[in-house]
């Protein structure tokens, strides 16, 4: 706060009217009154300065360190402008957000007197008033004269303290004081301390700024260098660093330098997410890179080089894209003995590397079991990519398998992207016989491959492929670890354990209150045969805990498939298909599921009674 000069003998007289009887006169200040008030209470002394808190020797010199950054830059603006200090006799003091001194910068003149004061905590609590106290108990810069301060042998020094503040946190304050206050120039002293608040508040925004961007650049994934207009270097990460082996220079380290477009970047012209080859003596990077300029007030100051390995590309894209586990083998419930046994199995399968083929009718829960027997293995932190093998063109699954170059735009193939993890073949009976010969003869190649197989069949496949329906050596790749998954008809002791979770599950998907099956809601389940397994015994379940507004689901409540209540006209009227499908929360399919059909039947529906996904 920017205040008049005031007449020192009526502060005076207000200071000593205070002390001697108790009363504030109505022209001291309303903050400094107060403050006055409270250190009454606090029977604080006011004749000379007793300090109750301050650092030892050692923890002065840890605090230093603790501080170093910013002293740094404030000493430099010190150095700047003592001359100008020197002139008005003014000293400066740095004082932390809990009070303490950090570090004096006194005139040769005023050091003898205040050589003591560093490590002192200076709060009102206990030195009473002074500018410090009203600048953080007000977040103000605030000019106090000497007769306002509550220690009488402070009176011939007037202060001014602004807090500094980064973000709306209070970091440091920075005091101005003068032991000779006889035509001090008051107007200079605060301008010239707004003046270093702005300053220091602004490198320390810097500062914070740069640490957050020093973590993100040692954290990210690339090699990342930033050179000016002669190509040195100015900057580079921790990765960059590693590849310049030492060296100052790209041209002292890669043989190719001349074929990274740094020169284009500097005329201006960016190469955004190019496949570029880092050549040095020893090792080669193969690398997705970016050259960009950097502009500044309108003029190319420099180069910025942003360089990933194509092979952490590859696994950062695949567990983006959630190429991950979803499920644990223990996800699976059950308590009869040929579960429990299929379980441990699996389990034991997964400790190993061996490639895997599942067999069991639709909706046995195959897909949840590779993903668990993949979460289980040493490669659980590796991609877990999953197909769909599906009746298409050849030439779409291949591409989908080992992807494509069409013109500068290469597409990764899922069989790339399983380097390291597990590549999950579903209804793998539907691939074609070539493109298994194929992927039998990539994945021979364990160098290039290093990817673990699991393919799961509805139907024997032995069979087809003694048929010739089937790829021959891509069969004799899993033949050997071959797990059954037994239909829900032979396990019905489980679909009351299958039930329950399938509900908590629920429960937690959707954050709605548990639900429970009753007696005899739960006895139509284990008497009916689910000819689609536990797939079907879900989408009933599902459609269930939607339709019932209670947490106990009765047996009304429970639609069987092929039941005539399930049947009932959704498939020509639209309204009730509408309403099955709210009740399978909108999701297609889940309500494939509940009607036991294909979810390309219900597209040709959604089509058929103008509906959007």
């Amino acid at each position: 706060m920017i205040r008049e000069k005031r007449n020192k003998d009526k502060l005076i007289a207000y200071y000593n009217k205070f002390m001697d009887e108790g009363i504030v006169d109505s022209n001291v200040h309303p903050w400094i009154a107060e403050s006055w008030q409270r250190c009454r209470q606090l029977h604080l002394p006011h004749e000379n300065m007793a300090p109750k808190v301050r650092l030892t020797k050692d923890e002065i010199v840890q605090h230093m360190k603790k501080h170093s950054m910013v002293l740094k830059y404030i000493e430099g603006l010190y150095e700047q402008t003592k001359q100008h200090l020197n002139m008005h006799n003014l000293s400066m003091l740095l004082i932390d957000a809990d009070g303490y001194v950090v570090k004096n910068y006194a005139m040769p003149f005023f050091q003898r007197s205040i050589d003591d004061i560093q490590g002192m905590r200076v709060l009102e609590e206990d030195i009473g008033t002074s500018s410090v106290s009203i600048a953080l108990g007000h977040n103000s810069p605030f000019l106090m004269f000497g007769p306002e301060m509550w220690i009488r042998d402070c009176h011939c020094s007037d202060a001014c303290s602004a807090p500094i503040s980064v973000n709306g946190q209070l970091r440091y304050v920075l005091t101005f004081f003068s032991m000779d206050n006889n035509n001090l120039p008051y107007e200079f002293l605060v301008n010239h301390l707004l003046m270093m608040k702005y300053a220091i508040e602004q490198h320390l925004t810097m500062l914070e700024r740069w640490t957050v961007d020093d973590i993100l650049m040692s954290n990210l994934p690339a090699a990342i260098f930033w050179l000016d207009k002669d190509c040195r270097i100015k900057y580079c990460n921790e990765r960059a660093e590693k590849r310049l082996e030492g060296k100052e220079r790209l041209q002292d380290v890669f043989l190719n330098y001349e074929h990274i477009p740094i020169k284009e970047a500097l005329d201006g012209q960016a190469t955004m997410r190019t496949e570029l080859t880092w050549i040095t003596a020893d090792r080669t990077y193969e690398d997705i890179t970016s050259v960009m300029p950097i502009v500044m007030s309108g003029e190319i100051t420099g180069a910025l080089i942003v360089s990933m390995s194509i092979e952490d590309l590859k696994t950062t894209i695949a567990h983006a894209t959630g190429y991950s586990s979803r499920y644990s083998l223990y996800s699976m419930v059950g308590e009869t003995p040929e579960f429990l046994q299929l379980q441990h199995k699996a389990m034991r399968i997964a400790r190993n590397d061996h490639n895997v083929l599942l067999q069991g009718e639709p909706g046995t829960g195959k897909q949840r079991l590779a993903h668990g027997i993949h979460q289980a293995s040493s490669r659980a932190v590796a991609p877990l990519i999953c197909i769909k093998c599906r009746d298409v063109d050849p030439a779409e699954i291949r591409e989908e398998l080992f992807g494509n170059n069409v013109g500068n735009k290469k597409i990764t193939g899922k069989l790339e992207l399983a380097c390291g993890g597990t590549l999950f073949l579903d209804e793998v009976e539907k691939l074609p016989v070539e493109i298994g010969d194929e992927i039998a003869a990539a994945l021979s190649n364990k160098k290039k491959y290093n990817v673990r197989l699991i393919l799961a069949c509805d139907s024997t496949l032995k069979r087809l492929t003694d048929k010739g329906l089937f790829s021959r050596s891509l069969y004799d790749m899993v033949a050997g670890t071959i797990i059954r998954v037994m239909p829900l008809r032979e396990r019905s002791k489980d679909i009351e354990a299958i039930a329950e979770h399938i509900l908590a599950e629920m429960s937690a998907q959707h954050n709605l209150p548990p639900k429970r099956l009753s007696p005899e809601a739960l006895t139509m389940l284990i008497n009916y045969e689910w000819p689609g397994n536990i797939k079907q015994l879900q989408g009933v379940i599902e459609g269930a805990f939607f339709h019932t507004s209670s947490n106990l689901i009765e047996a009304d409540n429970v639609v069987l498939p092929n039941s005539t209540t399930m049947e009932k006209s959704w498939k020509s009227n639209k309204e009730a298909f509408i309403s099955m499908w709210k009740a399978a929360g909108g999701n297609i399919s889940r309500l494939a599921s509940m009607l036991d059909v294909s979810r390309v039947t219900l597209y040709r529906y959604l089509k058929k009674y103008e509906l959007s996904k």
